[in-house]
């Protein structure tokens, strides 16, 4: 059972008790005539053969209050397109796929790229900036969610307790991030968010001041979840990274947009485990390495949105703070594996802190070599406007390559 207390400046929804999954899809299923839920999926094709997935498909079998699910499929060629629409077959609810390398979205994508509006990098990013896009060509839902498909221990409670807050008719929030205590296998993980974000945050606070925005994001109990629900307002009008600044950099926008009164964090999940990234010691376009650079990235680029100006002394200060605050947190993580009888490996986090320290300071050599640099895709709104037929074009694309998938299947 989870505490109660209510930190920072966003609404916590907690996990008090363990109310049966067949009354809380009882209540969507009744919410979901008025607001109608859509569900996104971004994956690679590899993960189609690996264990997570199918699990997570069996179970969303049996969701009944999902008007649609809109899978993004990476890096797939004809084949693996038809083998993941046969792979997707067995779930119940309207779905479609989206072969994001095909040829049809592919010359979508030139014309993007013809007005300067095209993703700038394959990835995670512009699989989720492309369902968002067919969310809202589609009209089917008016409530977004999406979590990620390297989830070991998917369980459909987690999306029946994300969808609840966005979807209930006295509940005002138009965003809600998940989160969840990161224990499984004996261990403490998540890693990236203890030994990093949180205390980079807290490090920014004490070295540019006591910003809103630093206290926003340092409310988040764990800002790196993949797993968040939005309105379809939001999803048309904020901006998203094509890095690994994507969860924090959905956070920044829906700052810029909202009251801390729409948004809430939500516990989704009593364990969650997936695919670890590598530490990649000290290589700095791989694993952890990489991951912690973009996320430091994208913190120091919102940061100059406030007027804060950065300098090489600047991020020297930030690292050293920030080294005081992880090596505390180590200490702090240790005592609490200890007295719940967990592994903890003391070495191997401060080995992973020294990595992370590195990334600070690669993160602000490239952040104040080119300042100028936009990794955030456009809204669809702007899209919209550049391109007034866009998404009709894109839903009927995406509507052209289902059907051959059906008549390739018969």
């Amino acid at each position: 059972m989870a505490d109660f207390h209510q930190n920072g400046i966003i609404t916590t929804l907690h996990r008090l008790g363990e109310r049966p999954i067949d009354a809380l899809e009882a209540e969507l299923r009744r919410f979901g005539r008025r607001r109608p839920m859509s569900l996104v999926l971004p994956c690679l094709y590899s993960e189609l053969e690996g264990d997570a997935l199918p699990a997570i498909v069996d179970q969303l079998s049996r969701v009944d209050y999902l008007a649609e699910i809109i899978i993004g499929l990476d890096a797939a060629d004809a084949d693996q397109f038809a083998h993941a629409h046969a792979f997707f077959q067995r779930l119940g609810q309207p779905h479609r796929v989206l072969w994001n390398d095909g040829p049809r979205l592919s010359a979508l994508y030139d014309r993007l790229d013809a007005e300067s509006l095209a993703p700038e990098r394959p990835g995670k990013g512009a699989n989720v900036w492309n369902c968002m896009g067919y969310f809202l060509a589609s009209g089917t839902g008016r409530v977004l969610a999406m979590h990620d498909c390297d989830i070991r221990t998917y369980d459909r409670d987690l999306l029946a307790r994300l969808f609840y807050p966005m979807v209930h008719p006295n509940f005002t929030y138009k965003f809600a991030k998940g989160y969840y205590a990161r224990v499984a296998g004996g261990e403490i993980n998540g890693r990236v968010v203890r030994l990093f974000t949180t205390p980079l945050l807290r490090a920014l606070m004490t070295v540019v001041g006591d910003l809103d925005y630093l206290r926003y994001m340092d409310s988040f109990r764990y800002p790196l979840s993949g797993e968040c629900a939005m309105t379809a307002s939001v999803a048309e009008s904020i901006r998203i990274p094509s890095d690994w600044g994507l969860e924090v950099g959905i956070l920044a926008e829906v700052h810029r947009n909202y009251t801390p009164n729409a948004i809430c964090q939500v516990d989704i999940a009593d364990a969650y485990d997936h695919k670890h990234q590598p530490v990649s010691d000290h290589e700095a376009d791989n694993g952890l390495a990489k991951m912690s650079t973009d996320i430091a990235k994208a913190l120091y680029r919102k940061l100059a949105t406030y007027g804060v100006v950065l300098t090489p002394e600047t991020i020297r200060t930030i690292k050293a703070v920030y080294l005081r605050n992880a090596l505390d947190s180590v200490e702090r993580f240790y005592f609490d594996a200890q007295i719940n009888g967990l592994d903890y490996d003391r070495h191997k986090e401060e080995k992973t802190v020294e990595v992370f320290v590195e990334a600070i300071i690669r993160a602000g050599e490239q952040y104040l070599a080119n300042p100028m640099e936009v990794p955030f895709m456009p809204t669809w709104n702007r899209v919209r406007a550049a391109l007034p037929e866009f998404l009709s074009d894109f839903h009927e694309a995406v509507e052209a390559d289902h059907a051959d998938a059906v008549r390739a299947a018969r």
